[in-house]
């Protein structure tokens, strides 16, 4: 298609609105028409006028000044005939209704000019027929009023308007950082733990390498098993981030699971001792998860940063809440720098609405212990 032959743009827009300017074009001549030859009769009249109402509003949706300025002219016309003015006060109910729209649905400039220019010719109208007389006064007055408690609603309106959509935003950008950070934690928790093994094993591997071969080979398995269960954890943890919606906390690793995490723990060089008291029972999905990442969590510090050779995890199965307590006699450190492992604990115990508490022992070591709390 040549560029002669393209439309102009805005063409389509403006045909689209075509209809809507001759309706309310129409309008005012159709108005006086109608009232001029006022049968009298007031319900037909009513009638008429309402219907003749609707010509304007289309185009008040699209050009509100120019619409109201239509309804105006039609207003002030309509006032010209002595017997039209039983109708006057409903055609000013018409202009503060069309007020209520625009200050509902545009910026407060355009509304306040809508009300501008409506006051203007009200009063002038109001001035111009009653100049002496004792009505003017009260008509001032009545003119005033509907159109600033028509201008207040509409704004009042808007603003509620405004302030849902800014709550909604709101909570749509606390849902994405949750969400962020919840992948975040997990992400951690799979990827820190598995590295850290694996660069102890690497490490070990690396010196006893030429002296104990068969050390070696150990510290390799382990490298290889590791590396073969991060990789299908973050191959899950992926397509769920791949499927629409929020990524599911489950399926996901659970209590049942920390006998093999512990066999892992001792595979690179951490003796894990592990307590459970109480009812065993099923739980939330989300309280397994969370109880699963802290201990995980907990013994990757013991491993990486402890400096022992061993530690005690202990579970506890209480009415109400589920207790978790990781105890090491290492430094009495926790992670060094600004790690996210401790931070992150504390968050998953907090949006289970949980206590947490992580540091040194008085007696030496360190203690993470964490409260879950269980609905019945």
């Amino acid at each position: 298609m040549s560029a002669m032959s393209r439309p102009a743009p805005g063409h389509g827009a403006i045909l689209g609105e075509a209809p809507a300017w001759l309706a309310a074009m129409a309008f005012p001549p159709l108005l006086a028409f109608a009232l001029l030859n006022d049968a009298g009769s007031l319900g037909p009249s009513l009638l008429v006028l309402a219907l003749l109402l609707l010509l304007p509003s289309g185009l008040l949706t699209h050009r509100p000044l120019a619409g109201l300025a239509f309804m105006l002219t039609a207003w002030a016309g309509g006032t010209l005939a002595p017997v039209t003015w039983r109708f006057a006060y409903l055609l000013l109910l018409a202009n503060a209704v069309a007020i209520v729209f625009v200050s509902a649905t545009r910026a407060r400039r355009t509304s306040l000019a809508a009300l501008a220019m409506t006051l203007s010719v009200q009063l002038f109208v109001a001035a111009f027929y009653l100049n002496g007389s004792p009505a003017l006064v009260r008509t001032v007055m009545v003119v005033l009023l509907i159109g600033g408690a028509a201008w207040m609603v509409g704004d009042t309106v808007r603003e509620r308007r405004a302030h849902a959509e800014a709550l909604k935003d709101q909570a749509t950008a606390r849902a994405v950082t949750d969400e962020r950070l919840r992948i975040a934690r997990e992400l951690h928790d799979v990827v820190a733990h598995s590295i850290g093994i694996i660069a102890i094993q690497a490490g070990v591997g690396g010196r006893v390498m030429e002296s104990q071969p068969s050390e070696a080979r150990d510290a390799l398995s382990v490298i290889e098993a590791t590396s073969r269960d991060t990789l299908a954890g973050l191959r899950g943890m992926l397509g769920s981030l791949r499927r629409a919606g929020p990524a599911p906390l489950a399926p996901g690793p659970r209590l049942a699971d920390l006998d093999r995490l512990a066999d892992a723990a001792g595979r690179s060089g951490v003796r894990v001792g592990l307590s459970r008291a109480g009812r065993r029972r099923p739980l939330p999905a989300e309280i397994e998860l969370a109880a699963f990442r802290i201990v995980q969590e907990s013994i990757t510090n013991v491993v990486r940063h402890a400096g022992t050779d061993h530690c005690l995890v202990a579970v506890d199965y209480r009415d109400g809440e589920l207790a978790i307590a990781v105890t090491d006699a290492g430094r009495g450190t926790a992670a060094g720098g600004a790690g996210y492992g401790i931070t992150g604990m504390r968050e998953r115990v907090t949006l289970l609405g949980g206590d947490f508490s992580a540091g040194p022992r008085p007696e030496g070591g360190f203690q993470v212990t964490a409260r879950l709390p269980l609905k019945d």
